[in-house]
């Protein structure tokens, strides 16, 4: 069903256990992906790990031939913050690698991404101790980056289970993020030309889904919206500018950037994140949130 202005998209709950079944692979991509990076492996080699997987499970990427978009992942190195083009780049210890993915199942569409900081044996677990990760050799600045954003993405996503209306999801990612710069000094800028999107049959669909603080409260949450919420969060000024290639999003001031994104359902009795292996449970408790069964 298509009602609105903007043409929303309103799936029937078996719409959202298609769009499910993509997540689950996107999500089986991504920690492939993950597990598979090292040092000496070069972006390209991520994507043939991606296009494997996706392959394997009877699913098509969303990404390749998107506008002519020549991969199945995008992979964003450091001051890289989305739509990285895999190549011939060889990866590096502490690289910050933010990679993006979506996967097609009967025609409907999962997206999700994550990023991480690259130690000598492969990607690091930001949510060890800063002393583990220290002996890593890690950037402490850029692991408090990657965690930063992931927890602004989160408060996004737990704020769709109890508001009436979309902007309190950039309210919340917002404050998350001011939060965490304010725990380690630091003032992190968030991206604003890029935002979250709606998700269902075409992989970016109505409405958009601001990062921050807007004026007016935004379209109201209805139960079959399919939203991505997905902030873009740097360690220094929030700019950006597009390279020579017409896709790769860098920062104006060369500073580090990470890119976090679940595709999120709102269901009659609450919400689940599609993409999300437990459907969010774990990470959703911190708020009090419970993610209902599809």
């Amino acid at each position: 069903m298509v009602f609105g202005r903007e043409r929303v998209e309103y799936k029937t709950p078996d719409q959202v256990r298609l769009m499910r079944r993509a997540g689950l692979v996107v999500a089986d991509t991504l920690a492939a992906v993950r597990a598979a990076a090292r040092p000496g492996l070069t972006t390209a080699d991520l994507d043939t790990v991606a296009a494997k997987v996706i392959k394997d499970a009877g699913a098509a990427p969303s990404f390749l031939g998107y506008h002519g978009f020549p991969a199945v992942i995008c992979t964003s190195v450091n001051d890289e913050v989305i739509h990285g083009i895999p190549g011939s780049r060889v990866l590096a210890v502490g690289d910050l690698v933010s990679v993006d993915c979506g996967a097609i199942v009967e025609g409907w569409h999962g997206d999700s991404a994550l990023s991480f900081v690259l130690g000598a044996e492969g990607a690091l677990d930001h949510t060890l101790p800063d002393g583990d990760l220290l002996a890593s050799g890690a950037d402490l600045a850029d692991i408090a980056l990657v965690r930063a954003t992931e927890a602004a993405m989160w408060a996004g996503i737990a704020a769709l289970a109890s508001a009436r209306r979309l902007n309190a999801v950039g309210e919340a990612v917002e404050t998350a993020v001011e939060v965490a710069g304010e725990l380690v000094g630091t003032e992190y800028g968030i991206v604003e030309e890029y935002v979250g999107h709606g998700i269902g049959s075409a992989m970016h669909q109505p409405p958009d889904v601001p990062n921050y603080r807007v004026m007016g409260s935004g379209p109201r949450l209805r139960s079959g919206m399919c939203l991505a919420i997905e902030p873009m969060i740097t360690r220094g000024d929030a700019e950006t500018h597009v390279l020579e290639d017409d896709w790769t999003v860098v920062t104006d001031d060369g500073s580090r950037a990470a890119h976090w994104e679940h595709s999120t359902a709102i269901m009659e009795d609450g919400i689940v994140v599609l993409t999300a292996v437990d459907g969010g449970a774990e990470r959703l408790s911190a708020f009090g949130v419970e993610p209902v069964a599809l």
